[in-house]
């Protein structure tokens, strides 16, 4: 009885680790290598898996990102200046079967690669372009991992410089070079203030001389202006009064002729009246004659006079 237990209990022992050998559970980031008798078979995909025990083996393989940390090297710039530079290199598996069977330590493969290439892209360059230059290290590092790393099923994500340091010395240099260039931008800075400050001075006195020359010239325009229509009153009055004076003249010289022909005096003598009167009124300031309506009537007797005239001078001359 004890016999047949102890073989059942082998037998279940047998049973249960053929079973843990045979049951594989792939992850959704792994894929699984299958191997029969050391020979490559197949490539599983996530999920549960079953393989032949002690006649085939499964390697599971991540296929997640990762990361490989390049330790720190010295690199001799193309200006003769010792740099200390480290990186890091992200990279994901495309193809888990070239990355098993075509590189034997990967990680040590892809640092080396790395540290090779870093320090020749670091050594055709000056301290100050590899300073200032770092994503286009990055660039051309990753381009450079990337096709090498192809043939090993590995595709390089990026690469990131961590750090590039320059000897002590280097770097007391460069501070003082930079408290320099700040001072030297200061200077500038001032020196450009100071301009823009002269030039608002300039420009706001230029609008001050062209706002008073603009208020002198309408003062000048409306000065004019009124001494115009000063001129224009001044004559206009003139010419009121002067028109007042003529007619006045003529008002008196019609009124004294009208009594002296009311008072019978012959036309002769109204005739030498009415001539006296209009050489006082052509005498006078006035520059309009007002000629009374009896001048008309006067000019046949002022004919009259001169016939008169002239035949008693002719009865004189024989």
């Amino acid at each position: 009885m004890p016999t047949i237990v102890f073989f059942l209990i082998a037998i279940a022992i047998v049973l249960i680790t053929i079973l843990a050998r045979s049951i594989r559970i792939v992850r959704p980031f792994q894929r699984g290598l299958v191997e029969r008798l050391g020979k490559y078979k197949t490539t599983e995909n996530p999920g549960l898996r079953i393989i032949v025990p002690f006649i085939e083996t499964m390697q599971l393989v991540d296929m997640r990102e990762q990361v490989v940390d390049v330790p720190p090297q010295e690199v001799i710039t193309s200006d003769n200046v010792v740099v200390s530079v480290d990186a890091v290199v992200y990279y994901e598996a495309t193809d888990p079967q070239r990355l098993v069977y075509n590189v034997a330590d990967f990680f040590t493969a892809i640092t080396k690669l790395a540290q090779t290439n870093l320090r020749n892209l670091i050594g055709d360059l000056e301290l100050d372009r590899a300073l200032t230059s770092r994503d286009t290290i990055n660039t051309q590092l990753r381009e450079v991992l990337d096709d090498a790393t192809d043939k090993w099923g590995v595709r390089v994500v990026r690469v990131e410089i961590q750090r590039i340091d320059p000897p002590p010395e280097v770097v007391s240099a460069m501070h003082a070079q930079m408290r320099a260039e700040r001072d030297r931008r200061a200077t500038v800075t001032e020196a450009q203030g100071y301009r823009e400050a002269a030039i608002a001075r300039a420009d706001g006195e230029k609008q001050a001389a062209i706002l008073e020359a603009e208020g002198q010239k309408a003062s000048a325009i409306l000065e004019a202006q009124g001494e115009a229509q000063a001129i224009t009153l001044r004559a206009e009055a003139d010419k009121a009064r002067l028109t007042l004076v003529g007619q006045g003249e003529g008002d008196a010289a019609e009124a004294r002729l009208s009594g002296i022909k009311r008072a019978g005096a012959d036309e002769r003598v109204l005739t030498v009246e009415y001539l006296s009167a209009l050489e006082q009124i052509a005498d006078g300031q006035a520059t309009k004659l007002v000629i009374p309506a009896e001048f008309s009537g006067l000019l046949g007797a002022v004919a009259a006079i001169t016939e008169s005239v002239r035949q008693g001078t002719a009865d004189a001359d024989p």
